[in-house]
């Protein structure tokens, strides 16, 4: 997964409290320029800037003026990682990038065929979001595709269950039709619950990356996610702690604090208020909340029926009881954070 690329070396930059901070950082201050880390949280980071409209400053920009005159010959010579590629591509154009790549790499894509080596419909559904932005290809939605990712994201009782690899699938797929807010993804009412019982699994387990992608998924798809949930996503971005350590791990808070960012801009508050300082980035979470779901899971494991019910009223004092004041308190904020909370703990519940 390393020695992919060949990019030169830039020097960080110094301390900011800007959107321009943050991008010197990850560009330059995290994963050196030949590791496919630095390709997705670029991409991440890209992505986020260019869906939420936010100003590039010109020199931020240019600071990329070298890798995006080296994607034509880098996305040839390693096609595996095209998404990667196309993203970041496209990206830096919408930002303001003078130059026009993208339409001639994602019609080079789409002729030969790269997203045929894909095996999985989330994957195939993201190299269409992007070809089609140069016009390239069907939309996201068109043929048997766009039929599967919708049969999938409509069936809600996926979603009422601990899984988060479908649910991040859910949230990604709703990024993918709506083309990052742009149009109407026109969900269906399942697809619409499946959201609300993704995220109130979320919240349970105060997985604020998470909760964040299913807030902004809710309202690229028109909804108004629960302030409860948003105000939780604010607290905890405001929570993260931004600091450097030469050789601490990477495996930090950095897509939480992107995503939580995100969905506070998505909501029109402003995020990444935290100055971001000199050196090797690193993000610590606030990690004080503890999980209501994992005890609501054991009090499942080790309840029988009857008295294993899915009436959320007749089985509630037993679940509370069962939990610390934080955690009480965490269940009692779920419970009324969604109008569909007692119809996803009915099929939470597996009776």
């Amino acid at each position: 997964m390393s020695n992919i690329l060949a990019f030169p070396l830039r020097a960080t930059t110094g301390p900011a409290s800007s959107i321009g901070g943050l991008t010197d950082a990850v560009r330059d201050g995290r994963h050196v320029q030949s590791n496919v880390f630095w390709l997705k949280e670029n991409a991440e980071l890209l992505g986020m800037l260019a869906a939420c409209n936010l100003d590039m400053p010109a020199q931020v920009l240019a600071g990329y003026d070298e890798i995006y005159a080296s994607l034509n010959d880098q996305m040839r010579l390693y096609p595996q990682y095209y998404r990667f590629w196309l993203s970041i591509c496209l990206d830096l154009e919408d930002l303001g990038m003078s130059a026009t790549y993208g339409e001639e790499l994602c019609h080079w894509a789409a002729e030969t065929g790269l997203a045929e080596a894909e095996l999985s419909d989330l994957q195939r559904a993201e190299a269409r979001r992007l070809q089609a932005r140069r016009g390239a290809g069907p939309a996201v939605d068109g043929g048997a595709l766009g039929a599967r990712l919708r049969q999938f994201i409509s069936r809600s009782n996926t979603f009422a269950l601990p899984n988060k690899k479908a649910a991040y699938e859910l949230t990604h797929i709703v990024f993918y039709l709506s083309d990052y807010g742009k149009i109407d993804p026109q969900l269906d009412t399942g697809a619409l619950t499946s959201l609300e019982y993704a995220g109130v699994l979320a919240f349970l387990d105060q997985d604020m990356d998470l909760l964040a992608e299913v807030c902004t998924a809710q309202r690229y798809a028109g909804v108004t996610p629960s302030k409860v949930w948003t105000d939780a996503v604010a607290t905890a971005h405001r929570g993260m702690h931004l600091y450097t350590e030469a050789g601490a791990p990477l495996n930090d808070g950095f897509h939480a604090y992107l995503v939580t960012g995100w969905a506070m801009q998505a909501e029109g508050q402003t995020g990444f208020r935290t100055p971001v300082p000199d050196g090797p980035l690193r993000i610590a979470l606030d990690a004080n909340q503890p999980s209501a779901l994992r005890p609501i899971s054991a009090w499942l494991g080790e309840t029988t029926p009857p008295r294993r019910r899915g009436d959320w009223g007749a089985v509630r004092n037993d679940i509370l009881d069962r939990l610390c004041d934080t955690g009480r308190a965490v269940l009692e904020r779920a419970e009324h954070s969604s109008p569909v909370f007692e119809a996803f703990f009915e099929r939470f519940a597996r009776v």
